[in-house]
């Protein structure tokens, strides 16, 4: 029954991968693989454990207990992500993001790629990679008219992004994943991923400054002409950002879980948006002819507008993934990795555990989606809160995947923004992504090494 079991998963993952060729948005085969997976475990009453990670071992456990323990820590992320998102959107509606566009007041390219790629750092780690991506490649198509030159643009904005959201506990659904989980603590992962991200970012920006492509200046005007929607979007841009930033403080002073200080940022983001919206200079009045702004709040065009799919798809897989570890699949997988894998000379703090086998985790997620990969991360390893290994896993689940164009959420959503060829990609940016990977592990491994030989 564990081969069928098995089986189901795999198909279901090849799925989720293949969503492009086969057309089928990927939370279908998510959703039919958690159920059926379910399901088979339920009718065949098979065994079902839960991990004792301080005596690493597994503990006979209920159906039921078990299924409401993973449906809990699952909901946990997703409820976090809806209130992101929803804040995210808020700051959308009142066109706050078109603000970052006043902070370009260069036309040299070399510039104009630092300085796209350190706000796309910094952007991903508040608001997460994939929505730093779409304001940014938006931002991009109004300064620069070339489209060639655009590509390469997005493209360094992707690494820059992934890189931007792996140290921070906000700026990836994977890092969300470890510190909803209490693997990691925000500050223990800021102080140890936080250097490699940054030369992730840094390294292939040093190579790309190279090509010819990013000598001379950019064609045209960067005076913005536009109306701007609201003469509130810098506030709400502020106060959002400021809001989400917030979120990891309020669970230290707290110790409550991080979606609850996720719904009061979004309640104090929502009240000035309807204060605003109902102001004398509002939205409506600005922009008359906007139906939805005429006849919706803006908490409920925002909710609108969140993408839900992708909410359903993380319900599919992370309930899958669980229901491979509450079968003791994962825990002994891991047994069987770290007793095969080369050790490279390095331990975690606690027990060894292969940094080889944590760069193929992050290789692996430029060829598949990252969240099944560090959920099944989570039910292999059994070491403690911050211990280096979540901090490289985070780090490698999170950079790994800009490798290649469909590696990331934040490389997918600028191939459809831009229309990116998956092998110009691979010519052009996928080695450039690769040796900021490689550095950045480096750089992680030796910190790691000389903090734990101090």
């Amino acid at each position: 029954m564990e081969t069928i079991i098995i089986i189901i998963f795999v198909a279901g993952y090849l799925a989720i991968t293949l969503e492009h060729n086969l057309k089928i948005d990927k939370l279908i085969p998510a959703l039919a693989m958690m159920a059926i997976l379910w399901a088979i475990i339920a009718l065949t009453h098979m065994d079902v454990f839960e991990v004792n990670t301080t005596l690493k071992e597994l503990e006979p456990s209920h159906l039921d207990e078990m299924l409401l323990h993973h449906l809990g820590k699952t909901a946990e992320i997703l409820v976090f992500l809806l209130g992101a998102m929803t804040i995210v959107e808020i700051i959308d509606y009142f066109d706050g993001f078109a603000t970052i566009k006043g902070y370009i007041r260069t036309k040299k390219k070399s510039k104009l790629l630092w300085l796209f790629s350190i706000l796309a750092f910094v952007l991903s780690a508040i608001i997460d990679n994939l929505t730093a991506t779409i304001v940014l490649v938006t931002i991009l198509q109004k300064v620069i008219k070339d489209r060639e030159l655009r590509l390469w643009f997005a493209g360094m904005i992707i690494i820059a992004a992934n890189a931007g959201g792996a140290w921070s506990p906000i700026g990836d659904v994977t890092t969300t994943m470890l510190w909803i989980a209490n693997k990691v603590t925000a500050m223990q992962l800021i102080e140890h991923v936080f250097i490699p991200s940054v030369v992730c970012m840094i390294v292939p920006v040093l190579f790309a400054l190279r090509y010819k492509v990013f000598k001379g200046e950019i064609e045209g005007d960067l005076e913005d002409k536009e109306i701007p929607k609201s003469p509130y979007g810098a506030t709400m841009l502020y106060l959002g950002l400021g809001s989400i930033v917030f979120v990891p403080f309020f669970k230290t002073i707290t110790h409550l879980p991080p979606y609850v200080g996720m719904m009061l940022s979004l309640a104090i983001v929502a009240t000035f948006a309807e204060i605003y919206s109902n102001a004398k200079f509002s939205i409506s009045s600005v922009n008359s002819d906007s139906e939805e702004a005429s006849h919706h709040s803006p908490v409920h065009s925002s909710l609108s507008k969140i993408e839900l799919p992708s909410i359903l798809f993380f319900l599919g897989i992370l309930m899958a993934v669980a229901a491979l570890e509450s079968l003791g699949m994962l825990f002994e997988f891991a047994g069987v990795l770290d007793s095969t894998m080369p050790m490279l000379g390095t331990e975690s703090a606690t027990e060894k555990v292969s940094d080889l086998v944590v760069m193929i985790l992050g290789v692996g997620s430029a060829v598949i989606d990252n969240v099944p990969l560090v959920a099944a991360s989570m039910g292999m390893f059994s070491v403690p809160v911050d211990d280096p290994v979540w901090h490289f896993i985070a780090y490698s689940a999170g950079t790994g995947g800009s490798m290649l164009i469909i590696g990331s959420a934040a490389g997918v959503v600028a191939m459809g923004m831009e229309k990116i060829d998956f092998f110009w990609y691979f010519k052009k940016i996928a080695w450039l992504a690769l040796l900021g990977f490689l550095a950045g592990s480096a750089c992680f491994m030796l910190i790691r090494n000389l903090v734990l030989n101090a």
